[in-house]
């Protein structure tokens, strides 16, 4: 049977917790990655995070990024090799204690935003990532953008990895996501956004914005918390994956 990882960006928004968007969302995904309090997310909103993947039985993750919370951390940065590390081991081990308190244990590591666009083509920012999180934990999940420089670097750091496929972003032809100022970018139709799930997943390949087909091998499929309707397409993808045959679990070493 195949087998694929449905992960999601939380901890970011306020009122995602408090209106109920978060706890839906955990009913349809595996993992979940979750804001350390650099670019969004505070203690209380990573302890209601966590609190609901355990409810969930969703694995945990990390997911640091720019501390430039005015830009939501999708804004790039040029940072000094010491300055990354130092940041993403600041982040990991804030999220460390609150998930001590609760219980917890972060399974995986998924850089955020302009960090992880920018660690996708340069080696140097991937492997500052790398040595931050080497500064905590060798011993967990490395997730990085499928068929990039990064997953190369994570490797070579010594950490297992996990390729990512984005399932309510488009794609350029290139393989590269398409950038948010175009309309376009993101599948806010739940059908569309499944429907693209599950061609990464039966023929690891994805359309691309000028109809070309893509190869696209992944482990894990990104949901973002923060796309309008996010609840409704997690349910669409979780319904049309798992009646394919397809079964859902969070990664593994």
């Amino acid at each position: 049977m195949r087998v694929i990882d449905l992960n999601c960006d939380m901890g970011e928004l306020a009122e995602a917790v408090a209106d109920g968007t978060q706890e839906t969302l955990m009913r349809h995904i595996t993992s979940v990655n979750i804001a350390c309090g650099g670019h969004a997310g505070d203690e209380e909103m990573m302890r209601a995070t966590i609190e609901q993947a355990l409810a969930h039985n969703v694995a945990i993750g990390a997911h640091p990024g720019y501390e430039d919370r005015a830009n939501f951390g999708r804004v790039e940065l040029q940072l000094a090799f010491e300055d990354i590390c130092a940041s993403v081991e600041r982040q990991i081990r804030a999220l460390e204690e609150v998930a001590r308190h609760c219980g917890a244990r972060i399974v995986h590591v998924k850089p955020h935003g302009a960090l992880y666009n920018q660690a996708a083509r340069d080696r140097d920012i991937a492997r500052a990532i790398a040595d931050g999180v080497r500064r905590w934990r060798m011993d967990v999940i490395l997730v990085g953008f499928a068929g990039s420089v990064m997953l190369e670097e994570f490797r070579a750091a010594g950490f297992p990895t996990a390729a990512e496929a984005f399932a309510d972003r488009r794609y350029e032809p290139d393989g590269s996501l398409r950038a948010r100022k175009f309309r376009d970018a993101l599948l806010a139709d739940p059908q569309q956004a499944a429907a693209q799930a599950l061609q990464i997943v039966e023929h690891s390949s994805v359309a691309a914005s000028n109809g070309a087909s893509i190869p696209l091998r992944a482990q894990t499929l990104c949901i973002h918390g923060d796309t309008p309707g996010s609840p409704k397409i997690a349910e669409a993808i979780h319904e049309r994956l798992t009646s394919a045959n397809i079964q859902l679990a969070p990664l593994k070493h």
